[in-house]
C-alpha cells in the first residue's frame, strides 16, 4: 500500500509541475518570440524529455552489461511506441470530455503544418532507427554513420521550427504568469526561474514515479522486458503529457499535440541515436513488433493529416487500441 500511495503522490507532483511549466514555457515562447509551433514542439517537447531521456542512459552506461543494454534499448523503444499509440489516445480523450466546453467541440483545430512536419520527420527517422537494428554486427561502422545522421537531421528540424514566425495572436489569451508581478510584461529572468522550478517538480515526480512503479514490478515479479518496453516509458512520458490535456482544455489543441509529435521527433532521432553508439543496436522480434506499430499509428495520423486537412478525436483513440493490442500479445506470451 506504501508504494501505491507514494504512486499517487508521485503523480500529484507531475500534474503541478505540467501546470507551471505550462504556464512558463507559453510566456517563455512569447519572450523568445517563437512560433506556437517551436513552443509545443520544441521547448515543451525537449524539457519535459529529460526524466526519459536520462534513465535508459544510466541502464546502459551505469548498469552494465546485456542487461542493461536490455533495458535501455527497451526504455529507448518504448517512448515512441507509448507517444504515438498511448498519449495520442490521452489526448483524443481530452478532446472527448471537454467538447462541451471547447467552441470546435470534438475536432482538433491545429496548427497542422507543424504536426505534418514533426510526423514526416518521425516516421522515415524512427524507421530508420528500426532498420538499423537489422544490420549485421560486423558492419557497426555503418550503424554508427546512420547514428550520426539521425543526429544531424534533429539539428536541421530544430533550426527550421525556431525560425517560425510566431502567431501575434495566440498572445491575447496569455495566461497569468504565476511567478510574476507584473504579469502584462514578466522579466524573462523570472520566466527562465519558474521553467526551472515546474521541470525540477516534473523530474521529481516522475523519479518517484519510477521507483514506486519498479518496487511494484519487483513485488509482483513483472518481466524485466516489460519493465523496460512498456512500464518505464509509462511512468517517464505519460505523466508529462497531462500537459497536452491541460492545453486541450484551453483549446490550445497545436500546443498539445506539438507536445506529443515534438517529443515523437526527439524520441525518435537524439535518442535512439545515442543507443546505437552506446550499445550493439540488434533489435529482437519484441522491438520491431513494438516500432511498426508506432509507426502505423503515427502513419494513420499523418494520412488523415493529408488528406483531410484535419485530424478527429477519434483518429487519436485508435491509438489506445493499438497500444491494447501490444499489451496483450506481451501478456500472453506471443511477444517476449
Amino acid at each position: 500500500m506504501a508504494y501505491i500511495a507514494l504512486l499517487l503522490v508521485s503523480l500529484g507532483v507531475v500534474l503541478a509541475g505540467a501546470e507551471v511549466f505550462v504556464n512558463g514555457i507559453e510566456w517563455l515562447g512569447k519572450k523568445l518570440n517563437l512560433s506556437e509551433g517551436a513552443v509545443g514542439s520544441v521547448l515543451a517537447a525537449v524539457g519535459t524529455a529529460l526524466p526519459e531521456t536520462i534513465i535508459p542512459f544510466i541502464a546502459i552506461v551505469f548498469s552494465g552489461g546485456s542487461q542493461g543494454s536490455e533495458i535501455g534499448v527497451g526504455a529507448i523503444l518504448g517512448a515512441p511506441l507509448m507517444l504515438s499509440t498511448l498519449a495520442m489516445f490521452v489526448t483524443g480523450m481530452a478532446v472527448v470530455v471537454f467538447a462541451r466546453r471547447r467552441r470546435q467541440g470534438s475536432k482538433v483545430v491545429a496548427d497542422y503544418s507543424t504536426m505534418r512536419r514533426d510526423l514526416r520527420f518521425f516516421i522515415p527517422v524512427y524507421g530508420t532507427a528500426i532498420i538499423c537494428g537489422l544490420i549485421p554486427a560486423e558492419y557497426r561502422h555503418m550503424q554508427q554513420i546512420i547514428a550520426g545522421g539521425m543526429i544531424l537531421a534533429y539539428i536541421i528540424y530544430v533550426r527550421i521550427m525556431i525560425t517560425e514566425e510566431r502567431d501575434i495572436e495566440s498572445d491575447e489569451d496569455l495566461p497569468v504568469c504565476y511567478f510574476c508581478r507584473n504579469s502584462s510584461s514578466p522579466a524573462l529572468p523570472i520566466i527562465l526561474l519558474q521553467v526551472l522550478v515546474a521541470l525540477g517538480l516534473i523530474v521529481l515526480g516522475a523519479k518517484l514515479f519510477v521507483d514506486s512503479v519498479q518496487a511494484l514490478a519487483f513485488i509482483y515479479q513483472v518481466p524485466a522486458f516489460v519493465l523496460a518496453l512498456i512500464i518505464t516509458p509509462i511512468a517517464t512520458e505519460l505523466p508529462e503529457k497531462f500537459n497536452s490535456i491541460i492545453w486541450i482544455a484551453r483549446e490550445k489543441d497545436t500546443l498539445a499535440l506539438g507536445n506529443i509529435t515534438g517529443a515523437m521527433v526527439f524520441q525518435s532521432s537524439l535518442i535512439p541515436a545515442m543507443g546505437i553508439f552506446l550499445t550493439p543496436w540488434q533489435l529482437d522480434k519484441s522491438a520491431l513488433i513494438a516500432g511498426i506499430i508506432a509507426l502505423t499509428s503515427a502513419s494513420l495520423i499523418l494520412a488523415e493529416i493529408s488528406f483531410r486537412k484535419h485530424v478527429k478525436a477519434r483518429t487519436l483513440l485508435l491509438g489506445g487500441l493499438m497500444y491494447a493490442v501490444f499489451i496483450g500479445a506481451v501478456c500472453v506470451g506471443w511477444i517476449r
